[in-house]
């Protein structure tokens, strides 16, 4: 890579870093936790929210059922907790859900699992980018106003800051995320204290306001379903739980161990934050709205299109706070910045299962290498090409594309846990142990709990979401699943082909005679180079081939050929058309027909140039001649390069980009030397 190339991506992401060098960026539970868990932690900032749009369907008299929403999301969450701490004990090797699905379900679940994964970390990173947007430009009025660019250039951003390594952006991300946990608890304490201790009357800024019901007095089926809906939508608090368990590898010594402990501190961290502001949000009176232009009420009128609707965890800070106050403030920007970051479970979670799917020959190899950081980098850029479209189609509106949200996660948490109690049931078969027997038997009541529950939650969330664009992740999860069995039938399908048979074959066989052609279109230096090197290679018959399309050109050439007396036959092709590459082609599979046992050995002479514009102006016939020859069996293609003058510049421009350093590598020399100097001198 040149210098101008090289340097803005050292600037960007960072010095290489080497493969013994992987233990370095090992995370421990401090860092792990803002990097696997920011996107259950972050989501506490919109799920309430959806919970409140929902019930205000049926009106403000809905509200009342948002604590008991809350109880049964807070049940789920700690059931998928519970069972995922089983999960990384079992399977540490970083497969997750895909893993287990794959090793108990078979290969088809296996890749079901896979395929709603990868939807998932896409809408993570569309959905949290989108809400941080939003939450940003409460603020700023420039940011809503350009929310679709604002979106994509933090995307970008993000995944520039991915790139440098797990453990790089982990550091940049635990200071805004324990910020925000931190501003959170705070709120719920302070609003806490000023309820229930000083006796304070708290109002949110739409406490004023009145809902205009869609469906009014709703009772028997249709408020149940409404309640389950609300209840889908506040299950968005659990997307992201997933991910520990598929970073698992990514975790310091004891692995499994650590992980477990960043899951059940990532649980009870999202259930209390999340309970909390449903509860000072009830206590504030915080209304909101799926259509607030026209269903929010004040002063006896709607408030129009030019409101806009705050989220509830800024409606409550406002009322605990104080609007505009300094924690108001502080706690908003800490919103706006971990909704950011929270796509960093997805830049975790996506790269990492792309190069285990990649390694099953599910995605394409370039997937399963690491890049220059260590990191995963063509997933990272991956999934963020695919968030950037997804954001760009939907304008960035977190309300329509949350629609698409936590079907593919449930899908996964229901195959997984089921996928668990297979596990269990087949190790229970062979363990004769007691002890370790009861451990097993309480770890598969608790997955078969937990398959019983998520199971019935997808049910709900497939009921309730999917006119509302859930279908749009499930044709997601149909083009992936797709797509990743092609792969793998490809991949299978070229093993099969060019695996090495035990017995003789043709392939081992020595054919019966070595044609040999070499392509001549003048007689010059590289040509001769060509017809020395071809004669060296032993052949049985050798040949020189030119094509006739030029008459004066080609009488020219004959003449030359037989002044210098060359000992090698010249075949002229004539060409009415003025075709070189069709009637080589010809001719060789003429040959080939001819005698099906030969091998064709075909020689080019090709310039080698040392800058790209020279590369227009010479071999395109040659290459265009090989890109047709590889279609041709039994027909082997060999390049004799000749070097010009720009090519020895080129080399020299190489040699030194060899010797470069950028500033300040070899400022202090090697630690070795250094170290005998300083050893000398003492």
């Amino acid at each position: 890579m040149s210098k101008l190339t090289d340097v803005p991506k050292r600037i960007l992401i960072g010095r290489a870093l080497r493969s013994d060098r992987l233990g370095e960026t090992l995370l421990p539970k401090r860092i792990a936790l803002p990097v696997f868990a920011s996107d259950p932690l972050s989501s506490v900032a919109y799920a309430p929210g959806e919970v409140l749009l929902v019930l205000s369907i049926a009106g403000v008299s809905a509200y009342h059922f948002s604590p008991w929403i809350a109880v049964a999301v807070v049940v789920l969450m700690f059931t998928v907790v519970a069972s995922y701490r089983q999960n990384v004990r079992a399977y540490p090797s970083g497969g997750g859900d895909y893993e287990v699905a794959n090793t108990n379900l078979g290969p088809k679940a296996g890749l079901t699992v896979a395929s709603a994964l990868l939807v998932d970390y896409v809408l993570t990173v569309a959905v949290s980018i989108s809400s941080g947007v939003e939450n940003l430009g409460s603020a700023i009025p420039f940011v809503i106003e350009h929310k679709t660019f604002c979106a994509i250039g933090a995307i970008v951003l993000l995944t520039l800051m991915n790139l440098r390594g797990v453990k790089e952006s982990g550091k940049l991300f635990a200071i805004p995320t324990y910020l925000f946990v931190a501003g959170v608890f705070v709120m719920i304490l302070w609003g806490a204290f000023r309820g229930l201790v000083l006796g304070d009357t708290m109002h949110a800024p739409t406490s004023d306001y009145q809902i205009k019901p869609e469906h009014q007095g709703l009772a028997g089926f249709a408020l149940i379903f409404l309640l389950l809906r609300a209840f889908s939508s506040g299950c968005a608090a659990l997307t992201g739980v997933e991910a520990i368990s598929n970073g698992v590898p990514a975790f310091r010594k004891p692995k499994s161990k650590n992980a477990a402990t960043t899951l059940a501190a990532m649980g009870l961290l999202a259930v209390t934050m999340f309970c909390g502001i449903i509860g000072l949000a009830m206590a504030t009176d915080v209304k909101m709205a799926e259509n607030p232009a026209k269903d929010l009420i004040h002063n006896g009128a709607p408030v129009g299109a030019s409101f806009t609707q705050d989220p509830v965890i800024s409606q409550v800070a406002a009322a605990v706070f104080g609007d505009g106050t300094f924690f108001f403030v502080l706690l908003a920007a800490a919103t706006a910045l971990v909704l950011f970051l929270a796509a960093n479970t997805a830049y975790n979670g996506f790269p990492l299962l792309g190069s285990i799917l990649a390694q099953d020959r599910y995605l394409p190899r370039q997937l399963h290498t690491r890049g220059d950081r260590l990191a995963f980098s063509n997933g990272i850029v991956l999934l963020a090409g695919a968030a950037i479209l997804l954001v760009w189609i939907y304008g960035a509106d977190s309300t329509r594309l949350i629609q698409l949200y936590i079907v593919g996660v449930f899908v996964s948490f229901t195959l997984s846990q089921t996928g668990m109690v297979r596990h269990w049931n087949r190790h229970l078969r062979t363990e004769k142990n007691p002890a370790v027997r009861r451990h097993m038997i309480r770890s598969r009541a608790i997955n078969a709990f937990g398959a019983f529950f998520t199971g019935l939650v997808l049910v709900v969330v497939l009921a309730t979401k999917f006119s509302h664009g859930a279908w749009v992740a499930l044709l997601g999860m149909v083009i992936f699943f797709g797509t990743m069995t092609a792969i793998r039938k490809h991949y299978d399908r070229v093993a099969e082909e060019i695996a090495a048979s035990d017995g003789p074959s043709d392939d081992t066989m020595r054919p019966s005679r070595v044609h040999s052609i070499v392509l001549v279109s003048k007689l010059h230096r590289p040509t001769l180079r060509a017809l020395a090197y071809a004669k060296l290679v032993r052949s049985d018959q050798l040949e020189a081939l030119s094509i006739s399309v030029d008459p004066d050109e080609t009488k020219a050439l004959r003449t030359d050929w037989e002044r210098r007396g060359i000992d090698i036959p010249l075949k002229i092709l004539d060409s009415p058309y003025r075709e070189v590459t069709r009637p080589v082609i010809d001719y060789v599979k003429g040959l080939r027909k001819d005698r099906p046992r030969d091998v064709i050995s075909v020689y080019i002479p090709e310039y080698v140039v040392g800058h790209w514009y020279e590369h227009l102006l010479h071999n395109q016939s040659a290459l265009r001649l090989k890109g047709r020859l590889l279609f041709t069996p039994g027909v082997m293609v060999t390049s004799v390069p000749y070097q010009l003058e720009s090519s020895e510049a080129a080399k020299v421009r190489a040699r030194r980009r060899a010797n470069w350093h950028a500033p300040g590598t070899v400022r202090r020399g090697p630690v070795e030397r250094r170290n005998k100097d300083a050893g000398r001198r003492g």
